[in-house]
């Protein structure tokens, strides 16, 4: 059988190294910590996302409020738009592979996972939807990973 290579089709997109990757490394669950980080590295997509994890964490407690689910809506959609700037700002046209095998790509795949679900969280399924589609479009294999786990 003959394999066709689509001439066409963007390159995958492999981001440079996180700024904030090897401080939060350190200090993955510190709160205060992390809220340093992203005073720090306001750019980094991997900050956000992990403090959206832990307020989406938080949200799903029994003992949640809805201050929860827009905490955690807010911090994922900050490093949604974080990780989009990276994404741009490396070549990527708004389409096209950004594989989760390669490290650096995780905290812009992270965000849009976290956005999904603080999305689904509040009710907008509409925009859960879209996260799911743009997170399987840039790694149809991240999808089990980041949101039917």
């Amino acid at each position: 059988m003959n394999q066709f290579k689509d001439m066409l089709a963007p390159p995958p997109v492999t981001l440079p190294i996180d700024p904030a990757a090897t401080a939060v490394a350190d200090a993955p669950d510190d709160i205060s910590f992390l809220a340093i980080k992203a005073r720090e590295y306001p750019e980094s997509p991997l900050v956000w996302a992990i403090l959206a994890e832990h307020a989406l964490a938080s949200a799903a407690a029994d003992t949640a409020s809805d201050t929860d689910a827009i905490t955690a809506y807010a911090l994922s959609r900050t490093g949604y738009h974080r990780g989009l700037d990276r994404l741009r700002g490396n070549g990527w046209k708004g389409f096209g592979p950004v594989p989760y095998s390669h490290e650096p790509n995780r905290g812009v795949l992270r965000a849009i996972a976290a956005l999904a679900r603080a999305a689904r969280l509040i009710g907008e399924d509409n925009e859960y939807d879209r996260c799911r589609a743009l997170l399987s479009d840039c790694d149809p294999e991240s999808v089990a990973d980041l949101l039917d786990s």
